[in-house]
Protein backbone atom coordinates (compact mmCIF):
# COMPACT_ATOMS: atom_id res chain seq x y z
CA UNK A 1 0.00 0.00 0.00
CA UNK A 2 1.43 3.49 -0.98
CA UNK A 3 2.43 5.67 1.90
CA UNK A 4 0.10 9.13 2.27
CA UNK A 5 2.12 11.94 0.98
CA UNK A 6 4.03 13.68 3.99
CA UNK A 7 3.43 17.31 5.66
CA UNK A 8 3.99 20.86 3.87
CA UNK A 9 7.73 19.76 4.28
CA UNK A 10 7.24 17.77 0.48
CA UNK A 11 5.48 20.50 -1.16
CA UNK A 12 6.95 23.48 -3.05
CA UNK A 13 6.45 26.74 -1.11
CA UNK A 14 3.82 28.92 -2.10
CA UNK A 15 4.87 31.94 -4.72
CA UNK A 16 5.80 35.43 -3.28
CA UNK A 17 2.78 37.73 -3.77
CA UNK A 18 3.74 40.75 -5.00
CA UNK A 19 3.20 43.37 -1.71
CA UNK A 20 -0.37 44.51 -1.95
CA UNK A 21 0.24 48.15 -1.46
CA UNK A 22 2.25 48.39 -4.60
CA UNK A 23 -0.35 46.70 -6.62
CA UNK A 24 -3.18 49.16 -5.84
CA UNK A 25 -0.87 51.99 -5.75
CA UNK A 26 0.46 51.43 -9.49
CA UNK A 27 -3.41 50.76 -10.56
CA UNK A 28 -3.86 53.85 -8.75
CA UNK A 29 -0.86 55.40 -10.48
CA UNK A 30 -2.33 54.47 -14.29
CA UNK A 31 -5.19 55.90 -13.58
CA UNK A 32 -4.62 58.93 -12.70
CA UNK A 33 -0.94 60.72 -12.92
CA UNK A 34 -0.32 58.45 -15.70
CA UNK A 35 -3.22 59.21 -17.85
CA UNK A 36 -2.53 62.82 -16.91
CA UNK A 37 0.95 62.75 -17.85
CA UNK A 38 1.33 60.13 -20.80
CA UNK A 39 2.55 62.58 -23.18
CA UNK A 40 5.35 63.40 -20.86
CA UNK A 41 6.35 59.91 -20.38
CA UNK A 42 6.24 59.33 -24.23
CA UNK A 43 8.27 62.35 -24.24
CA UNK A 44 11.28 61.27 -22.37
CA UNK A 45 11.12 58.05 -23.69
CA UNK A 46 11.31 59.26 -26.65
CA UNK A 47 13.92 61.91 -25.97
CA UNK A 48 15.43 60.43 -22.93
CA UNK A 49 16.01 62.56 -19.73
CA UNK A 50 17.62 66.11 -19.46
CA UNK A 51 17.18 66.69 -15.42
CA UNK A 52 18.99 70.11 -14.37
CA UNK A 53 19.22 69.26 -10.79
CA UNK A 54 21.10 66.19 -8.96
CA UNK A 55 19.46 65.65 -5.94
CA UNK A 56 21.48 63.15 -3.03
CA UNK A 57 18.83 62.63 -0.27
CA UNK A 58 18.82 59.92 2.42
CA UNK A 59 16.45 56.59 2.07
CA UNK A 60 14.70 57.01 4.85
CA UNK A 61 11.01 56.23 3.63
CA UNK A 62 9.88 59.38 5.19
CA UNK A 63 11.86 61.96 2.88
CA UNK A 64 10.56 61.75 -0.48
CA UNK A 65 12.44 64.15 -3.09
CA UNK A 66 9.77 63.70 -5.40
CA UNK A 67 6.95 64.69 -2.72
CA UNK A 68 8.47 67.46 -1.17
CA UNK A 69 9.13 68.95 -4.30
CA UNK A 70 5.93 68.00 -6.40
CA UNK A 71 8.24 66.97 -8.64
CA UNK A 72 7.45 66.03 -12.41
CA UNK A 73 8.73 63.25 -14.09
CA UNK A 74 12.24 63.69 -15.72
CA UNK A 75 12.95 66.93 -13.18
CA UNK A 76 15.09 65.20 -10.64
CA UNK A 77 18.17 62.87 -10.64
CA UNK A 78 17.86 61.36 -7.20
CA UNK A 79 20.51 59.73 -5.46
CA UNK A 80 19.49 58.48 -1.97
CA UNK A 81 21.62 56.50 0.66
CA UNK A 82 21.65 55.75 4.73
CA UNK A 83 22.19 59.42 5.69
CA UNK A 84 22.28 61.60 2.30
CA UNK A 85 26.25 61.50 2.29
CA UNK A 86 28.53 61.93 -0.34
CA UNK A 87 32.06 60.05 0.28
CA UNK A 88 35.48 61.98 -1.03
CA UNK A 89 37.07 61.18 -4.07
CA UNK A 90 38.76 57.94 -4.54
CA UNK A 91 39.30 55.07 -6.25
CA UNK A 92 39.97 52.15 -4.44
CA UNK A 93 37.89 49.69 -4.01
CA UNK A 94 34.92 48.23 -6.68
CA UNK A 95 32.19 49.34 -5.66
CA UNK A 96 31.16 53.18 -6.01
CA UNK A 97 27.61 53.69 -6.18
CA UNK A 98 27.70 57.78 -5.36
CA UNK A 99 30.20 58.48 -7.31
CA UNK A 100 29.16 56.57 -9.83
CA UNK A 101 25.89 58.80 -10.39
CA UNK A 102 27.90 61.79 -9.59
CA UNK A 103 29.92 61.31 -12.85
CA UNK A 104 26.92 60.85 -14.86
CA UNK A 105 24.68 63.06 -13.41
CA UNK A 106 27.80 66.05 -13.75
CA UNK A 107 29.42 64.92 -17.00
CA UNK A 108 26.78 63.27 -19.17
CA UNK A 109 23.99 65.34 -18.25
CA UNK A 110 25.29 68.03 -17.06
CA UNK A 111 23.03 68.95 -14.38
CA UNK A 112 23.12 72.96 -12.98
CA UNK A 113 22.27 72.14 -9.80
CA UNK A 114 23.42 69.60 -6.89
CA UNK A 115 21.52 69.84 -3.40
CA UNK A 116 22.33 67.51 -0.76
CA UNK A 117 18.99 66.94 2.04
CA UNK A 118 19.42 66.14 5.27
CA UNK A 119 16.54 65.73 7.65
CA UNK A 120 15.61 65.60 11.06
CA UNK A 121 15.68 62.21 13.13
CA UNK A 122 17.82 60.73 10.43
CA UNK A 123 18.64 57.07 11.82
CA UNK A 124 21.95 56.83 10.19
CA UNK A 125 22.99 59.82 11.92
CA UNK A 126 22.11 58.85 15.36
CA UNK A 127 23.40 55.67 15.08
CA UNK A 128 26.76 57.37 14.70
CA UNK A 129 26.75 59.94 17.74
CA UNK A 130 25.62 56.97 19.69
CA UNK A 131 28.05 54.89 19.09
CA UNK A 132 25.63 51.57 18.51
CA UNK A 133 26.70 48.34 17.98
CA UNK A 134 27.01 46.99 14.01
CA UNK A 135 23.89 45.59 13.13
CA UNK A 136 25.85 42.59 11.16
CA UNK A 137 29.68 41.72 10.95
CA UNK A 138 30.00 43.26 7.75
CA UNK A 139 29.13 46.44 9.85
CA UNK A 140 28.03 48.61 6.28
CA UNK A 141 26.50 51.18 8.41
CA UNK A 142 28.98 51.89 10.28
CA UNK A 143 31.92 51.82 8.13
CA UNK A 144 29.41 53.84 5.60
CA UNK A 145 28.70 56.89 8.00
CA UNK A 146 32.71 57.36 9.55
CA UNK A 147 32.32 59.62 6.04
CA UNK A 148 30.92 62.16 8.61
CA UNK A 149 33.92 61.65 10.84
CA UNK A 150 35.24 64.85 10.11
CA UNK A 151 32.63 66.50 10.74
CA UNK A 152 32.10 65.47 14.16
CA UNK A 153 35.18 66.09 14.82
CA UNK A 154 34.25 69.61 14.47
CA UNK A 155 31.71 69.76 17.44
CA UNK A 156 31.90 69.08 20.91
CA UNK A 157 31.93 65.62 22.62
CA UNK A 158 28.58 64.33 22.66
CA UNK A 159 28.89 62.02 25.58
CA UNK A 160 26.88 58.75 26.58
CA UNK A 161 24.04 60.40 25.62
CA UNK A 162 24.06 62.82 22.51
CA UNK A 163 21.36 65.88 22.98
CA UNK A 164 18.80 65.91 20.21
CA UNK A 165 20.04 69.41 19.58
CA UNK A 166 23.42 67.75 19.31
CA UNK A 167 22.10 65.42 17.00
CA UNK A 168 20.28 68.01 14.78
CA UNK A 169 23.88 70.35 14.68
CA UNK A 170 25.13 66.81 13.54
CA UNK A 171 22.47 66.47 10.90
CA UNK A 172 23.37 70.01 9.63
CA UNK A 173 27.21 69.61 9.42
CA UNK A 174 26.62 66.10 7.59
CA UNK A 175 25.36 68.02 4.54
CA UNK A 176 28.04 70.52 4.87
CA UNK A 177 30.95 67.51 4.91
CA UNK A 178 28.70 65.91 1.62
CA UNK A 179 28.94 69.49 0.06
CA UNK A 180 32.86 69.57 1.14
CA UNK A 181 32.79 65.95 -0.50
CA UNK A 182 31.56 67.03 -3.67
CA UNK A 183 34.35 69.39 -4.20
CA UNK A 184 36.70 66.94 -3.88
CA UNK A 185 35.48 65.32 -7.49
CA UNK A 186 37.88 67.42 -10.19
CA UNK A 187 34.43 67.57 -12.64
CA UNK A 188 32.50 69.26 -9.98
CA UNK A 189 35.52 71.46 -9.06
CA UNK A 190 35.94 72.90 -12.68
CA UNK A 191 31.92 73.12 -13.47
CA UNK A 192 31.30 75.34 -10.30
CA UNK A 193 34.64 77.05 -10.47
CA UNK A 194 33.10 78.03 -14.54
CA UNK A 195 29.61 78.98 -13.24
CA UNK A 196 28.45 76.11 -14.64
CA UNK A 197 27.03 74.57 -11.92
CA UNK A 198 25.78 75.50 -8.34
CA UNK A 199 25.92 73.35 -4.89
CA UNK A 200 23.22 73.63 -1.94
CA UNK A 201 22.41 72.58 1.01
CA UNK A 202 18.90 71.82 2.42
CA UNK A 203 17.49 70.34 5.42
CA UNK A 204 13.93 69.01 5.55
CA UNK A 205 11.58 68.38 8.85
CA UNK A 206 9.85 65.53 9.23
CA UNK A 207 7.49 66.79 12.03
CA UNK A 208 7.03 70.18 10.56
CA UNK A 209 7.45 70.40 7.09
CA UNK A 210 9.94 73.08 7.24
CA UNK A 211 12.94 73.40 4.23
CA UNK A 212 15.70 74.63 5.38
CA UNK A 213 18.47 75.98 2.69
CA UNK A 214 21.93 76.80 3.22
CA UNK A 215 22.99 80.26 3.11
CA UNK A 216 26.36 80.23 0.96
CA UNK A 217 27.06 83.46 2.28
CA UNK A 218 27.81 82.30 6.11
CA UNK A 219 27.03 78.47 5.88
CA UNK A 220 23.66 79.40 7.90
CA UNK A 221 20.70 76.93 7.35
CA UNK A 222 17.50 78.97 6.94
CA UNK A 223 13.84 78.67 5.85
CA UNK A 224 13.05 79.11 2.53
CA UNK A 225 9.46 79.78 3.52
CA UNK A 226 8.48 81.64 6.70
CA UNK A 227 5.42 81.00 6.89
CA UNK A 228 3.92 77.32 6.75
CA UNK A 229 0.22 76.33 5.98
CA UNK A 230 -1.96 75.42 9.16
CA UNK A 231 -2.61 71.73 9.66
CA UNK A 232 -5.41 70.84 8.40
CA UNK A 233 -7.49 67.71 9.57
CA UNK A 234 -10.55 65.80 8.09
CA UNK A 235 -12.94 67.97 9.78
CA UNK A 236 -11.19 71.43 8.49
CA UNK A 237 -8.35 73.72 9.79
CA UNK A 238 -7.18 72.94 13.22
Amino acid sequence: MAEAPGPAADAAPDAPVFPERLSAGYRSFLGDRFRQERQRYEELAESGQNPEILLIGCCDSRVSPEVIFDARPGELFVVRNVANLVPPYETGGQFHGVSAALEFAVQALMVKHIVVMGHARCGGIRSFAEKRAPLSSGDFIGKWMSIIAPAADMLEDPGEEPSPDYITRLELAAVDQSLANLMTFGSVRRRVAAGEMHLHGAYFGIATGRLLVRDPADGVFKPLVEHLPERVSLFGAS
